[in-house]
């Protein structure tokens, strides 16, 4: 097993997350700081990615600002999805030459990683031949969008826990409007607290990558990134 770092958070703004993820993975490239990985949830919004997606935000940008709802593009892969309270968001800084050098496996790795978290709760979830991501029966649970610079990744997976999922309606999710989107809440029938959910998926993520994480603050984290900027 190997050191890393683990920065867990409350619910962050996302602009302000892409930034620090930016500095993280420009410093894991150059070696100086070890594999990270950061738990948080994202104050409401969507982001937009490579693929691109604004025709399928239904809504007009007025009218989701005043449900507090704001847009972001970003350089994952994926089409538009959304995040917010509720929603466990992990995004692993990992130097893939240590990890398999192989962003098929490293996604699919990802994708296990929720599946067994939701197996631990009692939820039977799995793949989808030609949609990434994770699902119950025709509804996406879990999603993923990453990006890869110089075998060093950012971005990754969120998980449905307990998120307003009306704010789905405001999108067609990931550009798929054939299925549909569900939550751990509405699978069981009562919501779990975030806090073991996080629990337990990051067990899973340090068995994944045979990686002991220490715990990290967000002011360690700045420091660790501050010549790095």
């Amino acid at each position: 097993m190997k050191s890393g770092c683990c920065l867990e958070l409350g619910i962050e703004e996302y602009g302000k997350i892409f930034a620090l993820q930016k500095r993280l993975n420009q410093a894991r490239r150059e070696g100086t700081i070890p594999d990270t990985v950061i738990f948080l949830e994202h104050q409401p919004c969507f982001t937009v990615g490579r693929k691109g997606g604004f025709e399928h935000i239904l809504m007009g940008r007025d009218y989701l600002a005043q449900q507090g709802i704001r847009i972001y593009e970003s350089d994952r892969g994926g089409d538009v999805t959304y995040h917010g309270p509720g929603q466990l968001i992990c995004y692993p800084i990992l130097d893939l030459n240590h990890h398999g050098r192989d962003v098929h496996i490293y996604a699919r790795k990802m994708e296990q990683i929720m599946i067994d978290t939701l197996a631990s709760f009692g939820i039977c979830a799995g793949r989808r031949e030609k949609y990434p991501g994770v699902w119950v029966d025709a509804e996406k649970i879990g999603a993923q969008g990453i990006a890869v610079q110089s075998w060093v990744t950012m971005h990754g997976v969120s998980l449905n826990i307990c998120p307003d999922l009306r704010h789905f309606s405001y999108i067609i999710p990931c550009g798929i409007s054939t299925l549909g989107v569900t939550s751990m809440e509405k699978i069981l029938g009562y919501p779990l607290p975030v806090e073991m959910v996080r629990e337990e998926m990051r067990r899973r993520f340090s068995q994944a990558f045979g990686l002991v994480l220490e715990d990290i603050g967000l002011e360690k984290a700045e420091e660790m990134v501050q010549d790095d900027g």
